[in-house]
């Protein structure tokens, strides 16, 4: 059985810092974490405004998870790379604990007199 093969688009803005970065970053996250397993397509809304029009993409830089499904969208440069690759399901799942989070399922299971 071979592996899953992920696709990426991403959209950027022309040669902008940040569109340069997002494909430096991409490039070595799929090289890192995805060897021999990924396709990245780059698409500039700047040369093809339809086409960033056609899939809503309203910001750049924006990664579009295409393959495997269901896709996600990611906007920005790609920098912070632990969280990217869980919404990617490449990393692992953490659970997250906001503030006051336990005191509210805690009055939850209280039981008010009758």
């Amino acid at each position: 059985m071979s592996e899953e093969i992920y696709r990426f688009r991403l959209f950027v803005a022309g040669e902008k810092p940040n569109s340069l970065l997002a494909i430096a970053n991409l490039t070595e996250l799929c090289e890192t974490h995805l060897p021999g397993r990924h396709e990245i397509e780059i698409v500039d809304v700047a040369a093809n405004p339809k086409r960033a029009l056609l899939e809503s993409i309203f910001m750049t830089p924006t990664l579009v998870s295409v393959m495997p499904y269901p896709g996600r969208r990611i906007v920005g440069t790609l920098s912070n790379t632990e969280p990217i690759l869980q919404i990617l399901g490449l990393g692992p799942a953490q659970r997250r604990d906001f503030p006051g989070m336990k005191d509210r399922h805690a009055s939850l299971l209280v039981r008010q007199p009758d």
